[in-house]
Order: C-alpha cells, then structure tokens, then sequence
C-alpha cells in the first residue's frame, strides 16, 4: 500500500475505510465480524480509518477503540463532530458548532476511543447559526492543546473552505464524490485543489449501489430504501448505469466497484488533487476488492463513457430538504 499526502502535512494510505456501516445503519452489524473485518483492513494496509460520533450513538468509535487498543501506532484514526441526535435518532438530528461544544465533542470521542490525541479532527456539519471562522478557531484551540494533529471539514462550500482555511490549515474536505454524485466539482473540488487540501470521498461506491450487487430485497431492511435512487423507477433506470460500469468492468479485468473506485483516483489526478476515498464494508473479501482497484488503469475512451454514464443517473444525491446536511446546496 503507498501512501498520499492530503494537506497540512498529513499522509494516508491511498485508500481509506469508512467505518458508518458497522453502526447498524445498512441493517443489523455484528460486532466480532466487525472487529475482524477492520483488523484485516489494517493487515493489507488500509491504515486510515475513519468515524464519527454520530455513527450509532457513539458505539463506532467505542468498536473502533477495540481495535486501537493493539494498533493505535499503525492507524491513522479520523472522527468527526458537528451533528448532534437524541439517543442516534436520525429524525433528531440537528447541527451545533459553538466553541463550548466542540471542546465537548472532542473530549467525548477521545473517551470513547480510548485514546489520547485524534488524527484528523473533522467538522461533519456546518452549523449556519455559528460562524464557521468560530467553529474552527475552536478546533485549532484542540491541535495547540495536543488533542488533535490535523483538521478537516464534511460538506462545506467552496466558500466555506476558504474562510476555514484563513483560520487554520485544513488537511482534508470530506464530501460525497462519486460517478454518481458530482456536484462537488462544480466549486468545492477546484478550491481545494487551489489550496492544497486533500479531498476525501465518502460513499465512493453510491451507498454500494455501484458495486452492482444490490437489489431492492438486499436494501429492505435499511434507510436506503426511501431514498429516491433506490426508490420506484429510479432504481431500475439506475441499474443501467451500472450495468455500463459492468461493462468497462469486464474489458478490463475488474468488478464494477474497482472500477468506480479507480475513477476517482484518475479523477483526482486529472484535477491536481489528492483523493483518498473511504468505501466501507462489513467483509474482508470486500477491502480485498477495494484494495486492488489501485492497479485498475482507464483509458481515455473508458473514462469518457464513464462520464457519459454518470450523466444519466436519477434522483438527488441526497433526499435531505435542509442544507444544514448537504451545504452545497448553500452555493
């Protein structure tokens, strides 16, 4: 596994592991399985582990912290704060940014991680009530105290980004960046690339719907359900898209994920952007698979089809009506 270098000075392994789905969120997750799943990421190099604690009230950083107990010096160890839910009620939801409270958050995460200092320290919501420039002199207070080395923002604007950075450099943007979710490249993309901060796709595989191994029974126990993408007719007119994807699959010699997969990379390396995507599983195997897009190569007519296809996806990225959880709807 080789490394990237996001921003602020912080290298990660050119892929990451997003840790959401051990949080019973797609359905009922099994802790041993878990725990084994993510000693296996860390085996075959996948060092940089991300959560939050929103992710099951708190209960994924508390697995994460199993794991960190033996290999806190091989793990590179991302979490966030910035969404608050009454006892993880998702319909609860809401934002909070003020100073006092993200002194708070950190505190509570690194109790629950069991451990004394946060890699990457990210803001996972802006709240529009609190000035963002406040918010994040409130982390940079957290990286002189020693409890966090590097920061990093989840769904900000490109304006966002600029006024965060004028505070303190920000090693990563975290958004979604998918074939199938693009808007961050009308704006957030480019002002990254401008400033030197690394960017870090969240659900790089659609939610798994670009693996091509989902159906409308496979998701009928999870919130995926009552999203518009995976919803009614979208849902069939979305599986052509993957079917494309199958397609540049088989030509050459890969699944549909490592494909998606290593469209981001070269979609980072057309940019001038270090991009370092997350895809989580609950399976070995899977990290395996998402391991090996890192020797996929595209060609250029592979990489125009792509494009074609992603253009042809139904349905928001997000079902989220308040911009507080998709702020690049704010720009």
């Amino acid at each position: 596994m080789h490394t990237i270098e996001l921003g602020d000075g912080l290298t990660v392994s050119a892929l990451g592991y997003g840790a959401m789905g051990l949080a019973d969120v797609y359905g009922p997750a099994q802790e041993d399985e878990s725990l084994a799943t993510l000693h296996h990421a860390v085996d075959v190099g996948v060092t940089f582990l991300d959560t939050a604690d929103l992710y099951g009230a708190g209960s994924n950083e508390r697995l994460l912290a199993r794991l960190l107990a033996d290999r806190r010096d091989e793990v590179t160890l991302a979490t966030k704060f910035g969404i608050t839910a009454v006892d993880g009620d998702l319909s609860t939801m809401a934002t909070r940014g003020d100073a006092a409270y993200v002194r708070q958050a950190c505190d509570a995460s690194l109790a629950r991680l069991g451990i004394d200092v946060i890699d990457l320290y990210y803001m996972h919501r802006r709240d529009v009530r609190v000035p963002i420039e406040e918010t994040v002199a409130a982390m940079a207070e957290l990286v002189r105290a020693g409890k966090v080395r590097h920061l990093g923002l989840s769904e900000v604007t490109a304006t966002e980004l600029r006024q965060a950075y004028a505070v303190h450099p920000i090693a990563a943007v975290q958004s979604e960046w998918s074939l199938w979710s693009r808007d961050v490249e009308r704006a957030v993309v480019p002002a990254a690339a401008e400033l030197g901060v690394g960017f870090v796709p969240y659900s790089p595989l659609g939610r798994g719907f670009l693996t091509g191994t989902l159906d409308q029974a496979a998701i009928a126990g999870d919130w995926r359900a009552g999203l518009s993408r995976f919803s009614g007719s979208a849902f069939d007119r979305n599986q052509a898209v993957v079917e494309g994807v199958r397609g540049v699959a088989t030509e050459v010699g890969a699944t549909p994920a490592q494909v998606a997969l290593a469209w981001l990379r070269i979609r980072g390396e057309q940019l001038g952007l270090p991009v370092v995507p997350i895809p989580g599983t609950r399976r070995a195997t899977r990290v395996d698979e998402n391991v090996a897009s890192l020797g996929v190569q595209l060609d250029p007519a592979q990489l125009a089809l792509l494009d074609e296809l992603a253009g042809a996806v139904v349905g928001p990225r997000s079902d989220h009506s308040d911009p507080n959880w998709v702020s690049a709807t704010r720009e």
